[in-house]
This record gives C-alpha cells, sequence and structure tokens, in this order.
C-alpha cells in the first residue's frame, strides 16, 4: 500500500516539480524601461512555436541595433507585476506581439504573429 501511495505522489510531483522550475528558471525580464532611445517590447512564451521564430530572428538581426534600440523581452507565463502591468497596458491578448515604441515612448507600430526576417529589420530601421 505504501508502495503504491509512494509511485502515485511521485507520478503527481515530477511533473509539478519541473513546471515550477522551468517557469522560475526563465525570467528574462527588464527591470525597468528606459527612455531616451527607442524601444521594443517584444511579448514572447516558451511554449509557442511563433515566439521561437521570433526569437531567431532578434538573435540574427537585433546586434547591428543594440546600441540604438532598447529591447525588453517580457515572459507571459511569468506572473511578476511587472510583466502583468506591461500586457495590461498594452492590452496584449496573442504572443508574439511586438510593440515599437519611439524616443518619446509613443507607440509607433505593434506586430501581433510572427512577421519575415526582412520585414522586422525594416521595422527596426525606421525606428527613432
Amino acid at each position: 500500500m505504501k508502495k503504491n501511495l509512494f509511485i502515485i505522489a511521485f507520478i503527481f510531483l515530477i511533473p509539478l516539480v519541473t513546471y515550477f522550475m522551468l517557469t522560475m528558471s526563465n525570467s528574462t525580464t527588464a527591470q525597468t524601461v528606459q527612455t531616451g532611445k527607442p524601444q521594443v517590447l517584444k511579448f514572447t512564451s516558451q511554449m509557442c512555436l511563433d515566439c521561437q521564430t521570433m526569437n531567431s530572428i532578434f538573435k540574427e538581426i537585433f546586434p547591428q541595433f543594440k546600441d540604438k534600440i532598447v529591447l525588453t523581452e517580457i515572459q507571459v507565463q511569468d506572473k511578476n507585476s511587472f510583466n502583468q502591468s506591461q500586457i495590461e497596458k498594452y492590452d496584449v491578448t496573442l504572443v508574439p506581439t511586438i510593440i515599437l515604441l519611439n524616443s518619446d515612448g509613443k507607440q509607433v507600430r505593434r506586430i501581433e504573429g510572427a512577421v519575415s526576417k526582412e520585414e522586422m529589420e525594416k521595422c527596426l530601421k525606421g525606428l527613432n
């Protein structure tokens, strides 16, 4: 009887512990949103295939913009107050959502879903 209870507890405990470890270790959120430079707010999730596509596009093209543009990645599954306030502020209901802000902090473009590398690069080049 004790062996069966141990096996049942083990079956339920391992996925639960794994879930918490994955969500806690993936806090790649920004501490604050800087001003004075154009900004890109990238709302993403690890479980989203389009988000993974956009992540690889950003890894490839963003290094050329890193001195000019501030990138803030917001993991929507992380339930901290900064992430939740940004999700509410920008009314994000779909991932990936990319919000482009000019140097005054005003939204100039909103991209929902995946776009091509060329389109994303064009958007970043036009951001002031």
